[in-house]
């Protein structure tokens, strides 16, 4: 059996708002708080039209130091879910000091999922809004692009692009697509 393209997406600042506090990114602490970001329904009809797997590949370490619970980050992804196309997801509840292969930049939720649904990684994107999810498609081979955000850090990766969000994004990996 043929691998797959697919598209990698982060979740917070990409899918559904982050809350800044800082110039550092939060996810929502609820699925009351959660807002899905202007052109992400359009984007994620697009890339479902086109037949591209949509895998959401997520760092939840609110888990690890304490401050949010597996059903709480599991009711967010089960609400995204419900509400758009998404194929499916891959968390890691891991905080930094652990050292796990999961957490982005590390690859090692792409390499799952590309097991798991037989992708091509070569032929694969990622897309997100901090540094760390571009070096982790990067790791893998994916073209990566960022959404720039005033947190991105886009001096600390090497993107394919820079987009302002993930419709912009959906456009271009179409374009390449074709």
């Amino acid at each position: 059996m043929p691998l797959l393209p697919a598209v990698f997406l982060d979740r917070d600042g990409v899918i559904n708002r982050s809350f800044v506090s800082e110039g550092v990114p939060h996810p929502p602490d609820n699925v009351g708080e959660v807002e899905i970001l202007p052109g992400v329904r359009e984007a994620m009809s697009l890339l479902a039209a086109a037949g591209l797997p949509r895998v959401v590949v997520t760092n939840q370490p609110d888990v690890a130091r304490g401050s949010q619970t597996i059903e709480g980050v599991e009711a967010i992804n089960r609400f995204l879910a419900d509400n758009l196309p998404i194929s499916a997801f891959y968390v890691c509840y891991h905080d930094t000091a652990d050292g796990c292969d999961c957490r982005k930049p590390r690859p090692g939720m792409l390499q799952r999922a590309a097991r798991e649904f037989g992708i091509d990684l070569a032929c694969s994107f990622m897309v997100g809004d901090r540094w760390g999810d571009v070096e982790a498609g990067r790791a893998v081979g994916c073209r990566s692009l960022l959404i720039d955000m005033p947190y991105s850090q886009p001096d600390r990766c090497k993107p394919e692009a820079r987009v302002a969000d993930l419709l912009e994004a959906v456009r271009w990996i179409l374009r390449d697509v074709r």
